[in-house]
């Protein structure tokens, strides 16, 4: 490839979380962007949800990003992209991202999470196969499994029993198989198998993220997707939280979504095939809800309005953890740079709300 060129990424979902985290910073690398986001997001969680915003943000900061509000489902208007450029890297974070609304409309949820990462996939094998493909995955793919983890429950989370083998985290080990998912969940095992099929069957550069919470000021949080964003959004507003079941104590890590994207820009300059990394705060930033709401409160100096109902949703996690012990091996050059408190002071002082 001409050395002379300058390097193109192509993000799908470029104005939601991390597909916007990754514009900025590929931007900032040198690259030209091409970024594919329909406002799919307004349609599942309602017009505060909107993505409009960042995506104008994007456009006015950066001169080297080129917005095109395409459905990654069409395959001849993503045909035409593809042959319109060069890809380099391919993020794809374009989703139907949340459990409970995969349920209300499952066509259109496995459509878009599995049918339109098999487009994409075909398309790169077709026009760009050199270039390295990233799918960011979930940890819902696991279901219910880490919940059959021995577990005890302290004053104000639930914890892994101390000395277990996955007490640093959950590893890409766990099984899959017969765990209740969520419809959202087996979606995204189909698009997670495909990738990785494309790298091992095809010999291509592709890697799976299977993330735990992420998170950033550049989320635009609903009540289905975004717990950390939209906690904040409710604290500084003073709208309701409804914490569900588990007493509040269930546990997730967050990872802040540049952590992220500085991960994936570590597979883009040293590539493998078909791989899998489980990603997200592990533990240098995990909290539960009772916890959250505490903190939030504490840095907004504002009482939260909240409520419980004792119902969790299907398939939920209790704990969750990610044991990123793998990918820091493949790639040791890489750390966070950022715990749970800076990761909510940020949101407290940045975020969308």
């Amino acid at each position: 490839m001409a050395n002379n060129r300058t390097k193109k990424v192509l993000i799908t979902g470029s104005a939601g979380l991390i597909g916007s985290e990754s514009v900025r910073f590929f931007a900032n690398k040198g690259f030209t962007v091409i970024g594919i986001d329909n406002d799919m997001r307004s349609y599942f969680f309602g017009a505060s949800a909107s993505t409009k915003w960042n995506r104008k943000l994007l456009e006015e900061k950066h001169p080297k990003y080129e917005h095109y509000a395409v459905d990654i489902r069409d395959n001849k208007k993503m045909e035409k992209i593809f042959k319109g450029h060069v890809f380099d890297i391919i993020i794809h974070t374009a989703a139907q991202p949340s459990h409970d609304w995969a349920a209300k409309e499952p066509m259109t949820d496995f459509s878009i999470n599995a049918l339109g990462t098999l487009i994409l996939l075909e398309l790169y094998r077709q026009y760009c196969p050199s270039a390295t493909f990233i799918f960011t995955s979930t940890n819902k793919v696991y279901g219910d499994g880490p919940n059959f983890l021995p577990l005890q429950e302290l004053e104000t989370r639930f914890e892994i029993k101390k000395g277990h083998k996955y007490e640093k985290g959950i590893p890409e080990s766990m099984s899959l198989d017969q765990t209740t998912k969520s419809i959202f969940g087996a979606s995204k095992v189909a698009a997670d198998v495909m990738v990785q099929e494309y790298g091992r069957y095809f010999g291509l550069h592709t890697t799976v993220f299977r993330g735990g919470c992420l998170t950033g000021p550049a989320h635009s949080g609903a009540e289905l997707h975004g717990f950390l964003a939209y906690l904040v959004k409710c604290v500084a507003t003073g709208k309701k939280y409804t914490i569900l079941g588990y007493k509040g104590k269930q546990v997730r890590d967050n990872i802040h979504s540049y952590d992220l994207v500085n991960a994936f820009y570590h597979v883009y300059k040293k590539p493998r095939c078909g791989e899998v990394y489980n990603i997200g705060g592990a533990r240098q930033s995990n909290i539960s809800m009772l916890e959250a709401i505490k903190k939030v409160e504490k840095i907004l100096g504002k009482k939260a309005v909240w409520e419980y109902a004792p119902k969790n949703r299907v398939g939920d996690h209790i704990w969750y953890i990610s044991d990123v012990s793998k990918f820091k091996s493949h790639y040791p050059e890489w750390n966070f740079t950022y715990d749970i408190d800076a990761i909510l002071e940020e949101l407290c002082e940045k975020g969308h709300y």
